[in-house]
């Protein structure tokens, strides 16, 4: 993980993370060699990604995957004009919300 970790922002609701993560998901589908790189990576096949799009573990595995690679990260975020500390935080978010949180 890169070393842009923060604590969570105010006013970053689970809703608010998970419209990060579901972004991120856009972002990486937006380019083949991206998304294929993730699922070679992760070993999600395409089906799997977008049935679980909207569950915390796909979601968290995606902003994993984002905040491993910080070149990527700034991409990302500058495309959903967002500042990187957001992403970290969204993604500690959804980990502690997918364990036991409604998915």
């Amino acid at each position: 993980m890169c070393a842009l970790k923060a604590d969570r922002p105010k006013g970053l609701t689970r809703e608010a993370a998970e419209t990060i993560a579901i972004q991120a998901i856009g972002f990486l589908a937006e380019d083949p060699n991206r998304i294929g790189r993730f699922m070679a990576l992760t070993g999600l096949e395409p089906d799997t990604l977008f049935a679980g799009a909207e569950t915390a573990p796909v979601q968290v595995a995606v902003l994993d995957y984002l905040l491993s690679d910080e070149s990527l990260l700034m991409v990302f975020s500058g495309h959903a004009a967002l500042d990187p500390p957001a992403i970290s935080a969204a993604r500690a978010l959804l980990d502690g919300a997918g364990h036991g949180g409604h998915d």
